[in-house]
């Protein structure tokens, strides 16, 4: 069963850094794209930055700049690298590969 666990959500202050971690398990990922998404209530999930097996990224316009991914192929976890993080970076991340969702996290930049 496959399964994707995120964690290092939380509070913090604006213009302050949190890295968000997603451990895969139930099957190999080394070969598949993974990706952050995020979520407001009310409003549809966007992407927010993905990473192909060899280590292509790509980045919404919002966090370019300000945000990293990158993967750990040995460990069957990516990560999400947050900086100089905004108010408006509120809401939950959601990790995904091939067909598989975490459950979220929650982000709160707020002073």
């Amino acid at each position: 069963q496959v399964r994707l666990v995120e964690s290092g959500g939380g509070l913090v202050q604006p213009g302050g850094s949190l890295r968000l971690s997603c451990a895969a398990s139930g099957g190999i990922f080394s070969l598949a794209p993974m990706a952050w998404y995020r979520q407001a209530p009310g409003k549809q999930r966007d992407l927010v930055a993905s990473i192909t097996s060899s280590g292509i990224t790509n980045y919404a316009d919002s966090v370019k700049g300000r945000f990293t991914i990158s993967r750990d192929n040995a460990k069957n976890t990516f990560y999400l690298q947050m900086s100089n993080l905004k108010e408006e970076d509120t809401v939950v991340y959601s990790c995904k590969t091939c067909l598989y969702w975490g459950q979220g996290t929650q982000v709160t930049v707020s002073s």
